[in-house]
């Protein structure tokens, strides 16, 4: 006779019941005036099973109740502890432990109050799969946010992928858990979510830390504690940096179109299978994937070599479709699989550490796909994206926009930006399209979206998510970076949030970019006309911090590489090219340049193949290459060029008036002001003997850079390694250089301070 109603057998049976230790597992009972023990156990596909008590080396028969796979045993004892089920399915017997046996959750009360009010920093330590030992058994403790799904169970490699094996018990706030015993790392797995209407859907773990490649979508149990990290010096000098007084270039790069290898030599193990799990390249027949470890062998030497401090990797994240680039984001916790597993990803950030190179992840909150697996409809509802289509769709992206003003959706994004710093020692984000977090008219015609509460089209819980994450990084990584995609005037990007700005230490700085390719995809003779498009970044440059980027997007969708954007014959278009990079490194504010540049590649990035190494073949592209190279020495070298990137002090015109020769020249001071270089760049194929420039103090300039010498593929006209000053009154100085500009080309002149205190007996100034 059954010790429990029949109504709450086939809650169990029916997977109706929201908290299954209700009724399974071991309960005690008074029976005949003495407290006894019940052990219930719902096992699908079982036709008999036994209780086991192996410290008692004791077997107790389980009885088939109401349902042929619903069991329990009435237990004559007084304590019960550590039992296990003896279950046979046909043929076979297995011994598992019950799960239901381990009945105390291990989320606590505080755990859901701080996730409930958006603050739980490291709610991925709580929510998602995690390999531990309880009571003595090791297992995975499972738990996952579904607040409006009526019943969630565990599929898996564990059983057979059967929802009505594992089901899971609500928590509070809409928090389901459970602990699986014997399950380890490695193992399959997803969550099956049902709503009240009884729809199933089966969803990969929003809090998952490894995901299998794609096609496929299951999570994978991982554990991220195991890597032994060897960057603490890296760490702990990094707290300290003062990034906006500090060189910083990066190399912005697409890891599965950098460079493929040959699947004729796989790296294999000894039983044949490949080490890491890549994945062969769809439009690059016979090549494959670098795997993470191999990345770290050949692409960073490279970037070292070329002397950039940072490496930015396009999304990392796992994502459903490589033509998204990374940008459609299905599992935030999760580096992708496509070039091997996380501790394959520790390694190369911490190989990078090793060569003194900063890692920046480009951060995608703004909006993700509607791929069945991932956080669209989650639990049968708008859980994570908005209702509304009008704020909650980006219809061009054919994506859905996270609800920021939801405190537990919040929470999600604030711990993903923690957790990439946290587990993979990660040093910067670039969040990517801040403009669609920040405006709700994003890319909406009238009539296509709704106002705030003001009228107004800011997405005020947008801009507050925003100022969330950078209040919360920096308290716990005071070191980190975090560069903004923004594209529009909104005040303040780059401000602290305790002033009222968005808290981002960079922004990208769009209108010059634009301003740059617009102005040297002219013919040169047009420039003159023009002259604004190099002068007008100086009259904005110290209202934000700023970052010069040339990126991915610039070279794709039949914009053309950077060589192909430029006028004139081959010879003009490769000058045009040093011209560019060289006052890019001139001008205020940090540098990105996306890959493929350095190379001055012909062809438009294709995210299927890989860069045009064999260029590197001819002259003209060693050229650049061996531009980018000493330009990073000088740029180092220099504090002039970096120190003051964000004061107007660190600027100062020469001349900007010289139109009718596309001529302009500058002066960049270091906080030391005596320490300074005079620019001076012509924007013409032209070439001017006998061009003067007036500077501030006299003696000898010595020529520190010359983006025309023949080195870097240019006639190598210049001015014989430098020049004294003359007493020529010019650009309001006492003092002016007599010059060779050189056609198409960019000067930097520094005063060579020992020289002349020889010659003049004092030092200048």
């Amino acid at each position: 006779m059954t010790t429990i109603a029949v109504d709450q057998i086939d809650r169990i049976v029916w997977n109706h019941h929201q908290d299954p230790f209700e009724i399974l597992g071991p309960h005690p009972i008074e029976q005949n005036g003495k407290t006894q023990w019940v052990v219930r156990a719902y096992l699908p596909n079982a036709e008999a099973a036994w209780v086991l008590i192996p410290e008692l080396r004791e077997e107790y028969p389980m009885e088939s109740v109401h349902n042929p796979h619903f069991f329990e045993c009435v237990l004559d004892k007084s304590e019960l502890s550590n039992y296990q089920l003896k279950v046979k399915e046909g043929d076979h017997e297995r011994v598992i432990y019950d799960p239901y046996a381990f009945r105390s959750p291990k989320l606590t009360d505080f755990d859901v109050h701080l996730f409930s009010e958006g603050n739980h920093h490291r709610i991925y330590e709580k929510l998602g799969a995690h390999p531990m030992t309880l009571e003595g058994v090791s297992g995975v403790y499972f738990a996952l946010w579904a607040p409006n799904a009526r019943n969630v169970s565990i599929l898996g490699d564990f059983n057979y992928w059967d929802g009505r094996k594992h089901q899971m018990r609500k928590f509070g706030n809409g928090v389901w858990e459970l602990f699986i015993p014997e399950v380890k790392v490695g193992d399959r797995y997803k969550y099956e979510v049902k709503n009240w209407e009884g729809h199933i859907y089966e969803k990969s773990d929003p809090y998952g830390f490894f995901q299998e490649v794609r096609p496929k979508t299951a999570s994978i149990v991982a554990d991220l504690d195991t890597y032994q990290w060897h960057d603490q010096d890296w760490m702990e000098h990094r707290r300290d940096q003062n990034h906006l007084a500090q060189p910083i270039s990066v190399y912005e790069c697409h890891l599965g179109s950098w460079n493929h290898d040959a699947m004729a030599n796989p790296h294999r193990l000894a039983d044949g299978t490949l080490e890491t799990p890549v994945q062969t390249c769809e439009l690059d027949p016979g090549a494959r994937y670098l795997t993470y470890r191999e990345l770290a062998d050949k692409l960073i030497p490279y970037v070292k070599d070329l002397g950039f401090t940072h490496i930015e990797l396009l999304p990392i994240a796992e994502y459903p479709f490589d033509g998204s680039w990374g940008y459609q984001v299905t599992g935030y916790y999760a580096p992708t699989s496509r070039f091997g597993t996380p501790e394959d990803f520790m390694y190369f950030v911490d190989q990078c550490h090793a060569q003194e190179i900063g890692v920046i992840v480009d951060w995608v909150p703004g909006h993700f796909p509607k791929d069945g697996h991932g956080l669209a409809f989650f639990d049968g509802t708008h859980l994570y994206e908005y209702a509304d289509p009008r704020i909650g769709e980006h219809k061009g992206w054919g994506t859905l926009v996270f609800d920021y003003g939801r405190n537990e959706v919040r929470n999600f994004l604030v711990s993903n930006a923690l957790f990439w710093f946290d587990k993979y020692h990660i040093d910067g984000i670039r969040v990517d399209a801040v403009a669609s977090i920040i405006y709700r008219n994003y890319c909406r015609e009238d009539g296509e979206w709704t106002a705030n509460q003001y009228g107004g089209c800011e997405h005020i819980e947008g801009a507050d998510f925003l100022r969330q994450t950078h209040h919360v990084l920096f308290s716990y990584y005071p070191g980190a970076l975090s560069i903004a995609e923004e594209s529009t005037s909104w005040p303040m990007v780059s401000w602290p949030t305790y002033v009222g700005g968005l808290g981002f230490n960079l922004k990208w700085n769009m209108g010059w970019m634009h301003d740059m390719l617009d102005y040297f995809h002219m013919d040169p003779w047009f420039r003159q006309f023009h002259q604004n498009n190099i002068t007008f970044s100086i009259w904005y440059h110290h209202s934000e911090n700023f970052m010069l980027a040339l990126s991915h997007d610039e070279v794709v969708h039949g914009k053309s590489h950077i060589l192909g954007k430029m006028p004139g014959d081959e010879w003009q278009k490769f000058a045009n090219v040093r011209c560019l990079f060289t006052y890019m490194f001139a001008h205020p504010g940090k540098k990105t340049i996306f890959m493929g540049m350095e190379l001055a590649q012909w062809k438009e990035w294709n995210n299927w193949g890989t860069l045009q190494w064999e260029l590197l073949n001819f002259p003209a592209h060693q050229g650049i290459q061996r531009l980018f190279q000493d330009l990073h020495r000088l740029y180092k070298a220099q504090p002039a060029l970096y120190e003051r990137d964000f004061s107007e002090e660190g600027f100062q015109w020469i001349d900007c008036s010289d139109s009718s020769h596309s001529v302009a020249a500058f002066i960049r001071r270091a906080k030391d002001t005596d320490d300074f270089l005079a620019i001076i760049c012509n924007f013409t194929p032209q070439p001017h003997s006998h061009y003067r420039i007036g500077v501030p103090e006299p003696g000898f300039y010595t020529e520190v850079f010359n983006s025309d010498a023949s080195e870097y593929g240019g006639s190598n006209m210049g001015n014989l390694g430098g020049k004294w000053t003359e007493e020529w009154w010019m650009h309001n100085y006492a003092q002016s250089l007599d010059l060779c500009l050189p056609p198409l080309g960019v000067l930097m002149f520094k005063l060579d301070q020992a020289k002349t205190a020889e010659v003049f007996g004092i030092k200048p100034g």
